[in-house]
């Protein structure tokens, strides 16, 4: 699946190994409209990382939100991903509010509360897209924002973030979202599959064999 990749399928590859692996079990015809959605995830979540001041990252932002918008670049990222939304492969609502969520985490110190509401924003509305590009029921959808939350709590917990109450919603939205999901939407569920193992750890490492397999087996029993 992985011998010839697209440039979108190449950088994803690099940038975010676990959504790529995720995303080689969409239907084919969805594949590659799914990996430009988690790249465009990728660079918004990054806009804070890669400056120093706070105000660069909102023009930065601010950027991807003129991209989404309407306005049309040449760029890697911003290229495909105005064709998707050009197409309606990919609806604009969802990534809107995924950039202000972005915005928020620019601008505030997020903690307790604030912070589970700022996942959803962010990890909620990325499922929530997801299950646009894969066609998912409105329950589907529903539950596909779960997954994508569990597996925002539990990466938050492998880069070092606090271990109480962000576990805590992790497991929630496992428990909210789990189950058997249909072919064509499973792969954006199987997130999920990546979240539980690392809730259940207390020690972070290179993801390895078992992760992997675990997501294969997921994917092929369509259940998370």
């Amino acid at each position: 699946m992985t011998s010839s990749l697209s440039p979108i399928g190449a950088l994803l590859r690099r940038v975010d190994p676990d959504r790529f692996l995720t995303a080689l079990f969409a239907p084919p015809e969805k594949r590659e409209t799914l990996m430009v959605l988690y790249a465009f995830n990728h660079e918004i979540a990054r806009a804070r990382a890669m400056v120093r001041e706070p105000m660069m990252a909102l023009i930065r932002l601010q950027w991807w939100r003129e991209a989404v918008e309407g306005t049309r670049r040449r760029h890697e990222v911003a290229g495909p991903l105005g064709e998707a939304l050009d197409s309606g492969a990919i609806a604009a609502g969802p990534l809107l509010a995924m950039i202000g969520g972005r915005e928020r985490e620019v601008e505030e110190e997020l903690d307790g509360s604030d912070w589970i509401v700022w996942l959803r924003e962010t990890e909620g509305a990325l499922g929530e897209a997801v299950g646009g590009v894969l066609g998912a029921s409105v329950e589907e959808v529903r539950r596909l924002r779960e997954m994508a939350v569990a597996y925002g709590a539990a990466r938050a917990l492998r880069r070092g973030g606090e271990t109480g109450f962000v576990a805590d919603e992790g497991r929630r939205a496992l428990k909210a979202g789990g189950g058997k999901f249909s072919p064509a939407t499973v792969s954006g569920a199987l997130v999920g599959v990546l979240a539980r193992r690392d809730l259940g750890r207390t020690v972070w490492g290179e993801r390895g064999f078992g992760d992997r397999m675990a997501v294969t087996v997921a994917g092929i029993l369509k259940r998370v």
